[in-house]
């Protein structure tokens, strides 16, 4: 099948709000990350002989007695936070700004839900631990390609996140850390209504019948098996999957994606290369059902195409 991008494109007034969107939401993660790196405080001990360094969580550690030394890092630290967070308020409302924008000009149509779960796991400090793979990945391609691909390539009950067991020593620091007990529990604060399949537990499904999926590679080495995502005994299992480990290792691949309610969202996949490779060899697998392996070709078929039309190689952050 041929795609005509030409009459697939964003409307100009969407496109050019698109591309102003997304500078601005990639400003505002910066400025996350540096307002992240003075969380929490610098004062000094009660008797004020001290420098001490507070966490988020109330931990203290001593930075030394007081001194000319000392005393300048207290000075810095508290002119850089107040920076950070003042840069941080600034692009928070600059994007609300342009999320209001992106509804009016209809630039996003990725479900809002979806778009809610990544914002969370960035939030939590999670999404650096997990790849959307299947579906989902085709709006992450489009947006970098300034198209909307037709809804019978794109539309999805699903998101496939695909979990890097290899780092999960970090992730579980990472999610202590984030305060959260669960990662189901983190769905929860999107929607109340997800509970997990009490059959598959790698599956949590709401009440409007959208499903989250927590892959992972094969076992390999020394990987534990079966894994939960948290110490929490009612957390995410974690199914392996076929090929997952190609996909994980695969050139990575990200985008600003926007919901159809003009909220925005950084989706990390894959690049489309590694995509279309692993769609064509689903299009092929005979246990698959055949209006799968039908939609799998069609989905590979689409980001080839893109591929060698709309994502020239310097685009790509392979």
């Amino acid at each position: 099948m041929k795609f005509d991008f030409e009459n697939l494109e964003l409307p100009p007034d969407a496109a050019r709000q698109y591309i102003d969107a997304s500078a601005a939401f990639t400003a505002l993660e910066r400025a996350q990350a540096e307002a992240r790196q003075v969380r929490g405080g610098m004062v000094w001990s009660s008797d004020g002989k001290y420098l001490v360094r507070t966490s988020p969580a109330g931990a203290q550690k001593s930075l030394g007695p007081r001194s000319a030394q000392t005393e300048a890092m207290h000075a810095a630290f508290h002119q850089r936070k107040e920076r950070a967070q003042s840069r941080l308020r600034s692009l928070k409302d600059t994007v609300a700004q342009h999320e209001r924008l992106n509804k009016a000009l209809r630039v996003g149509r990725v479900p809002r839900i979806a778009v809610q779960i990544l914002q969370r796991l960035a939030g939590a400090g999670l999404a650096e631990h997990f790849r959307v793979v299947g579906t989902h990945a085709l709006y992450a391609y489009e947006a970098e390609a300034g198209v909307h691909l037709p809804s019978s390539v794109t539309t999805t009950l699903d998101i496939d996140l695909l979990w890097d067991v290899r780092r999960r020593v970090a992730f579980i620091a990472n999610l202590k850390r984030a305060e959260v007990p669960s990662v189901i529990g983190l769905l929860r604060k999107v929607d109340a209504s997800f509970e997990l399949n009490p059959v598959q537990r790698y599956t949590a499904v709401n009440d409007k019948g959208f499903q989250v999926d927590i892959l992972r590679r094969e076992v390999q080495e020394d990987d534990p098996h079966p894994v939960r995502l948290s110490e929490d005994e009612d957390d995410f299992g974690v199914v392996q999957a076929r090929r997952a480990d190609e996909l994980m290792n695969a050139p990575s691949f990200s985008a600003v994606v926007v919901a159809d309610t003009g909220q925005m969202a950084r989706l990390h996949t894959l690049h489309p290369a590694a995509f279309v490779a692993f769609k064509q060899w689903m299009a092929h697998l005979p246990e698959r059902e055949a209006l799968k392996r039908r939609r799998d070709a069609l989905q590979a078929e689409a980001v080839a195409q893109l591929l060698a039309e709309r994502l020239p190689a310097p685009h790509l952050n392979a």
